[in-house]
């Protein structure tokens, strides 16, 4: 049963990159090549004309940059605000580990008290 599911994992991330990855590429692609114009972002707003402060890139390499750091800060706020829920898990875990090698230690005391017990002969 476990080759059956890996083989299935595999097809369905073979699914996903037809159906998902590929069009996005393409569409990555497209819209790169209709916004190749330059484009100036100033970075001081009292003296735009400021060369210094100011970056000229073609408008695709802006919009891709927006979506990295949406994308990344996306993740972080989804990291941080699940931190209670693994702080939980980790808690829980050891927790579990804890009563896990209590019940062991009383199992084998109990084998030990069972294996010293005289049990009476059958015959008298």
């Amino acid at each position: 049963m476990g080759a059956s599911r890996r083989k299935g994992d595999v097809m369905v991330k073979r699914v996903f990159n037809v159906v998902v990855l590929i069009p996005i590429g393409i569409l990555l692609i497209v819209l790169s090549v209709a916004n190749r114009q330059p484009v100036t972002l100033a970075l001081n707003p009292f003296r735009p004309e400021d060369s210094v402060l100011s970056v000229t890139a073609p408008f695709f390499v802006y919009l891709f940059l927006a979506t990295i750091l949406g994308l990344v800060l996306g993740a972080l706020i989804t990291w941080f605000t699940q931190g209670k829920y693994r702080k939980r898990a980790r808690i829980e875990a050891n927790e579990a580990v804890k009563w896990h090698s209590e019940a062991e230690k009383h199992r084998t005391r109990a084998e030990a008290i069972a294996s010293q017990a005289v049990l009476p002969s059958p015959g008298k």
